[in-house]
Parts: C-alpha cells; sequence; structure tokens
C-alpha cells in the first residue's frame, strides 16, 4: 500500500496535466469542473468549464439565471438531466446553505446531482478532508494492480473497491493523492493500450504479472438498448421561420428545442410513413447510453400550425433556444436546403 501510494504520488508530479481546476480550492469551481466531467472526456468538458466560470462567477450568478440559459451553455454536452441538475443544485445551495457550499462529505451528499463520488471529491480537493474518490479510473487501476476480479458495477464489488480505495488513501494529503490516482488511471492505466512497459508500478503489478490487463477491470453488461425511430418535420414560416417544439419533462433532452416531432416504435411503419415524403438529406443515426435514434427530417407544408404546440424560430433565435445535438448536426449539413 505505501509503495504504491508514493509511486502514484511521485508519478503525478511528473504527468499532471495543467488544468485550471487543479489551481483552485473554490468549492464552486471544483463542482462545476466534476459535474461537467461526469461522462465526458477532460479535452471536451474544458472549454464549458471556461464558458460556465465565466457566464456565473459565482453560484448565485448561476442560481439567478434561468434553466434555458444554462442548458444553452450546455449545449452540446449531452446527459441534460446534468445541467438541469447543476441549476437546480445552484439554487439549492443559495436557498438552503445561504450561498455558501456544504464542508462536509454528509452535508454535500444532500444536494441534488451529488452522489458519493462527487462529494468525495469535493470534500477532498476544497477541504483536503479524507474521503476516497472511486470513480472508473480509479476502478480500474485498483483492479489491475490487485488483481481483483469482482465486477465493478456489482454491489459486492462495489463495496470491495470503496474499502480498497479507503484503505489505499493518504489521509495526510487526499486532495493529493485522489488527483494522483484519477490521473495515473485516465493517463497511465488508460482502458485500452495502457503504458504498461514504461509503468512505475509495473513489477508489483497482479494484472501485468499475470497477462490479465486487457481483461480487468470486469463490468457486468447491464444495458438495454432501446431504439426509437423519429421523423421530424420541417415546417417554414412565410418569413423564413423554422417551427420548433419544447421537449417536455421525463425524457431525453427535457427542455431543449427541437422540430415538430411524429415518433414512431417499429422500424417497418417508420420506413412505410417516409416512404413517399420529400426528406432533407439521408437517415440521421444517434447513440446515447441506453437509446438509439434514427431519424429522418422531412418538409412539411406550412398550415398555421396551432401556436401552442410550436413556436417560430430564426436561425439566430438558436443562439438563445438550447437544441440537441440531432437537430445541431442536421442544421449544419442541410441548414441551405431548409427555405
Amino acid at each position: 500500500m505505501n509503495a504504491l501510494r508514493e509511486a502514484l504520488q511521485i508519478w503525478y508530479k511528473n504527468h499532471q496535466r495543467d488544468l485550471p481546476w487543479r489551481h483552485t480550492q473554490d468549492p464552486y469551481h471544483i463542482w462545476l469542473s466534476e459535474i461537467i466531467l461526469q461522462q465526458t472526456r477532460v479535452d471536451q468538458g474544458l472549454p464549458y468549464y471556461v464558458k460556465f466560470t465565466q457566464a456565473f462567477v459565482t453560484v448565485a450568478d448561476l442560481a439567478q439565471a434561468s434553466q434555458q440559459e444554462v442548458l444553452n451553455l450546455w449545449q452540446g454536452l449531452g446527459y441534460y438531466s446534468r445541467g438541469r441538475n447543476l441549476h437546480a443544485t445552484a439554487q439549492q445551495i443559495v436557498r438552503d446553505f445561504d450561498g455558501v457550499f456544504p464542508q462536509t462529505y454528509q452535508e454535500l451528499l444532500k444536494l441534488k446531482g451529488v452522489g458519493p463520488y462527487t462529494a468525495a471529491a469535493i470534500a477532498s480537493f476544497a477541504f483536503n478532508l479524507p474521503h476516497a474518490v472511486v470513480d472508473g479510473n480509479v476502478f480500474r487501476v485498483l483492479s489491475r494492480y490487485f488483481g481483483i476480479d469482482l465486477a465493478i458495477n456489482s454491489t459486492e464489488g462495489k463495496r470491495q473497491f470503496e474499502l480498497l480505495a479507503s484503505e489505499l488513501l493518504d489521509s495526510a494529503n487526499p486532495a493529493l493523492h485522489n488527483q494522483a490516482i484519477m490521473e495515473f488511471g485516465a493517463l497511465q492505466c488508460k482502458p485500452v493500450s495502457p503504458n504498461c512497459l514504461d509503468c512505475p508500478v509495473q513489477e508489483s503489478c497482479q494484472a501485468f504479472r499475470t497477462d490479465s490487463v486487457a481483461v480487468l477491470p470486469i463490468k457486468l453488461n447491464k444495458v438495454k438498448v432501446r431504439k426509437r425511430y423519429f421523423v421530424y418535420h420541417i415546417i417554414v414560416d412565410p418569413f423564413q421561420n423554422l417551427a420548433f417544439s419544447k421537449r417536455g419533462p421525463k425524457d431525453i433532452w427535457e427542455g431543449l428545442y427541437e422540430f415538430p416531432l411524429k415518433e414512431f416504435d417499429q422500424l417497418q411503419n417508420f420506413q412505410e410513413y417516409v416512404s413517399n415524403k420529400e426528406m432533407i438529406g439521408a437517415k440521421f443515426k444517434h447513440v446515447l447510453t441506453h437509446q438509439h435514434i434514427e431519424a429522418y427530417f422531412i418538409k412539411s407544408a406550412y398550415n398555421e400550425p396551432n401556436p401552442s404546440k410550436h413556436q417560430f424560430l430564426c436561425l439566430a433565435d438558436l443562439e438563445t433556444h438550447p437544441i440537441p445535438r440531432l437537430i445541431d448536426k442536421f442544421l449544419i449539413a442541410h441548414r441551405h436546403e431548409l427555405f
């Protein structure tokens, strides 16, 4: 344990990336970075972190913004529930904590959208409290180094890895330790093609010694993919504005704007419906974690649609009306064909 702990910290001091949230102990900035980087690569999330910290200097500024303003800045990151939770949590901090971030792990867990990992990250990075972070990088490092073949997403596996991470934690330097092990997993002990030949803990790594690096960590496949078939109607009014609808709650892209939609459950019905329609471009495919979407975009006549169902916007309006990535990709490819 001591040898691994020391090796990780030495490696980190020599290889760490220069990231803005590592130059602060402000819990607001640390929380922002953690929420943005959930299910997002650092290179993709970094520009969003900069945009959010510039637009909302304090948590109170974020709380005072409208949800639409927040989602507009979030556009392109995906998993929009994170953006909605970000806004709701800022309001919760202002309302329930007088605008001051909670300073204990247990209090942090009371925040909306903050689970054990995020609470441990904020507690250690902002307040240097001895709580071990356990994310995908940490699971991978521990599984390989100690040769553990328990599934990381099983109840028993999670419990064992959390106990092991806590045992390994450098309680005197928890922030440094947590950053070190996560960065080691992100850059050195990568999911694919890890740099084992130039690894400081190669000789004591069980996965390397038993030639099991490629199979660890083990994860149970529990993802059930739902297939959805979308037909978007492109409706243009006499003023060259496009019809949009705002997506409702309890589904993907809540609160975002899209073209009027007709959805099908069956591929055959979907194909029959579009077979004699004037389509714009080819079929678009959009892959989410639990859903695969196939979408066609077709031209439809302007027949004075019910104003309560549709809102007509010019393309410039989309600067302040957030849209799903699928709609954005379509507009980039076929904007010139709409009018």
